[in-house]
């Protein structure tokens, strides 16, 4: 068995100088008082109380108000009966509920599993069977895709939530605008269902149960190094080191300076483990969290960024680069923004430059997987380097050959990383666990990068054939199941092509099957039975697709064509 451990020199921890350099303690240390996600949830309520927590489309909730909420549906939970390490699935937007919930689900002692929201009914259906959720919280907008599949899973109980209902009065006005007005709530028929309204106005008792660091709190499902969905075990212990070691990484950007109650803008996906995240890290800061429900509708969000000026923003390249080329968020005054972190996918140099012009406020960058809780690197406050930066307290990163060899400082490897943000393994999956680790406990990234002289690390290549599309993971495996089970399809490859909007953008390479297939028939049965950021953009025919002796599609050859 190779230790690396055993052969790392001063060279391969460059990084180390650029910690006493920024006075940055190398060694993570975990909160004394805090043992389980349960107890961080109750030591910042304690220390947030009385403090404005959420707010959402002009509605304040406190954290106070949350605590209560959040341990309620706690005890519901615990009423159904169900066992520690069962799976709670949570289906929604960016919405004060989704937080409660989310929440409420690890106070009880159970498994948080979350869902995109957009999921087709084919991709709900494999998360919440291999999960094996037993419940799950669902707003009504999205209730007619789960009605497809309600009787092939082991969901038990269905909560059913309106986008309004912890917005008080003002809620009862939203929620009827978006069923009557707008009509985003589609006809379902759900059994045993019950509305999440129906737990805010009863008081379910609570105990608080016995949890370690060593518990699954989470199952994130990523596609790793193959195209099949596995939930990554995120344990109470990887999520709260993360959150220590995210906080080494930002507090010195708002120094003494940052008061209770400023605002960090949370536009990303709550479903997405950055997003998660860095609003576990606003919580632990004192943030009030200004909840997005809609990024891409750039109109509303520059008008809540001119209303609450935040000053802490985490987004992707493509929500960067949108906002500094929109005329409206160009013109407002942007000096309370402090910390701009870009995570996700890389920030463009041409984004970051642009962003930097209009705010004043550098993109810092950051990297990780689902599988590391999720970040594994960051860089300094101060500039942008265009790198992902050196590793977070308590973290290594080796780069290896393809023989499992470290390689010399400013050779190309793959990246393989061990701290105490890496997963517990993969759900049900012990044979994708096994491959995905070294024998030295090391996780493999899948991605190729460059270490410098500084010990800053540079993403130059991706091992896996993994497409993303604004900061989301596409596996191609998963498109081309979907695009070759059309009944006018022979074959297909699908890879990623780059975007400028996008980074990259999804093209598949079709062989028909009926001569009169057409590019539409394919967006059609993709718009079916795909999420919108997996269906190809762009569709070329082609006689034959090249493919190895052993009959495998060569994707690398696509990209040629």
């Amino acid at each position: 068995m190779t230790h690396y451990s055993d052969f790392i020199t001063p060279a391969d921890r460059a990084w180390q100088a650029t910690y006493q350099k920024n006075k940055l303690d190398i060694q993570l240390t975990m909160p004394k008082e805090v043992s389980s996600l349960l107890d961080f949830f109750d030591v910042h309520f304690r220390a947030n109380r009385g403090q404005r927590g959420i707010t959402f489309m002009g509605v304040h909730i406190g954290y106070d108000e949350l605590d209560g909420i959040s341990q309620n549906i706690a005890g519901y939970l615990q009423s159904l009966g169900l066992k520690k390490g069962d799976k709670v699935a949570v289906m929604m937007p960016n919405t004060p509920q989704y937080l409660a919930v989310m929440i409420g689900i690890v106070r009880a002692g159970y498994i948080l599993v979350n869902v995109n929201p957009l999921y087709t009914a084919h991709e709900l259906e494999h998360q919440l069977n291999d999960s094996e959720a037993k419940v799950l919280f669902i707003v009504e907008n999205f209730a007619h895709t789960f009605e497809k599949v309600v009787n092939k899973g082991q969901i038990q109980q269905v909560i059913i939530t309106g986008i309004g209902d912890m917005m008080r009065l003002k809620g009862l006005l939203i929620n009827a605008v978006v069923r009557h007005v707008k009509k985003m709530v589609p006809n379902y028929c759900i059994p045993n269902k019950i509305k999440f309204k129906d737990i805010l106005n009863k008081k379910y008792p609570y105990t608080k149960p016995s949890v370690g660091l060593d518990d699954i709190a989470v199952l994130q499902y990523t596609g790793g190094t193959t195209g099949v969905a596995k939930g990554a075990m995120l344990t109470h212990g990887n999520l709260i080191a993360n959150v220590e070691q995210c906080t080494t990484y930002v507090k010195s950007g708002f120094e003494k300076s940052h008061q209770h109650g400023e605002y960090m803008a949370v536009a990303l996906p709550l479903y997405h483990i950055f997003s998660f995240m860095v609003t576990m890290l606003g919580m632990k800061m004192g943030f009030a969290l200004l909840l997005i429900p809609n990024a891409r509708d750039l109109d509303d969000l520059t008008k809540q960024f001119g209303k609450y000026r935040p000053q802490f923003f985490p987004a992707v390249n493509t929500l960067f680069n949108a906002l500094a080329h929109h005329d409206g968020f160009k013109s407002l005054d942007h000096s309370n923004l402090k910390v701009s972190l870009g995570g996700g996918m890389s920030v463009l140099p041409s984004t970051a430059d642009a962003w930097e012009k209009i705010t004043g406020n550098y993109i810092i960058e950051g990297y990780g997987l689902s599988e590391t809780s999720p970040v594994l690197t960051f860089n300094p406050l101060g500039s942008y380097t265009g790198k992902i930066g050196i590793p977070f307290p308590s973290t290594d990163i080796l780069l290896l050959d393809d023989e499992g060899n470290q390689v010399a400082q400013g050779e190309v490897g793959e990246i393989v990383a061990k701290g105490p943000q890496v997963m517990k393994g993969y759900w049900n999956q012990p044979e994708e666990t096994a491959r995905a680790m070294t024998a030295d406990g090391y996780f493999r990234t899948g991605d190729i990068g460059v270490m410098d002289e500084n010990g800053y690390f540079k993403i130059v290549d991706r091992k896996k054939d993994m497409i993303l599309v604004s900061g989301f993971n596409v596996y191609p495996n998963e498109v081309e199941e979907v695009i070759a089970s059309h009944s006018g399809v022979l074959e297909c490859g699908v890879i990623g092509v780059p975007d400028e909007h996008s980074g990259e953008v999804v093209k598949a390479f079709i062989v028909k099957k009926d001569p009169e297939l057409t590019e539409a028939d394919i967006k059609t049965w993709a718009k079916q039975n795909l999420t919108g950021y997996k269906r190809p953009k762009k569709i070329a025919f082609l006689d034959e697709l090249p493919k190895s002796n052993v009959g495998k599609i060569l994707r690398k050859e696509l990209r040629n064509l």
